[in-house]
């Protein structure tokens, strides 16, 4: 069997809200200015297209200063301070010997930018149990496009019955169904668990 990663919140932590009180703790209005922030950059088109590798790093950190000029000193703290956000998921990777050990294949398949994907294989080993997998910003395209699973399937020559899919986002999952492959919705290391 062939188990199918998605990172964000499966693998490696992603929450913007509590990263955002953090950074910004020490201010009187911590709050006013992470929800601001979640508003300026996480809901923004521009965090979509850096998803899809369509802008760098460096062009939404400038256009999201030139849209609230009066923000740029926030703006900029945070996109440099991204790489904060990324810790991993212990309970989840734990598994990855064993399924690897057990005679599966691991592959992973996330939507993320160039500059944090190239963060993360770079700073946590489990990711050399992986025989490899997709990222959005590589080709362009964001999951639940169909695109982005037939590209991970004909890449590594997978059949779509052979694979099993985790993600926390119900419409990833549903895609991944339309093109054959067992979805599985994740909630915690426990779903996972299931299948080892």
């Amino acid at each position: 069997m062939n188990f199918i990663f998605d990172i964000g919140n499966v693998l490696i932590d992603f929450k913007p809200r509590i990263f955002l009180k953090k950074l910004f703790a020490e201010q009187t209005t911590s709050n006013e200015i992470s929800e601001k922030m979640l508003e300026i950059i996480f809901s923004s088109q521009e965090w979509v297209k850096l998803d899809q590798g369509l802008i760098t790093h460096q062009e939404a950190t400038d256009t999201f200063c030139l849209r609230e000029p009066a923000y740029q000193s926030e703006i900029k703290l945070v996109m440099a301070s991204l790489e904060e956000m990324l810790t991993p998921i212990s309970e989840t990777i734990e598994l990855l010997p064993k399924i690897k050990s057990s005679g599966h294949s691991l592959y992973y398949l996330s939507n993320y930018h160039k500059k944090l994907s190239e963060y993360i294989l770079e700073e946590n080993d489990f990711f050399k149990l992986f025989e490899g997998g997709v990222f959005s910003c590589d080709i362009n395209v964001n999951k639940p496009d169909p695109e982005i699973y037939r590209c991970l399937l004909e890449r590594y020559n997978l059949s779509p019955k052979d694979c099993i899919f985790f993600d926390d986002i119900e419409e990833n999952i549903v895609a991944a169904q339309k093109e054959g492959i067992k979805g599985v919705l994740f909630t915690d290391a426990e779903c996972v668990k299931a299948y080892v």
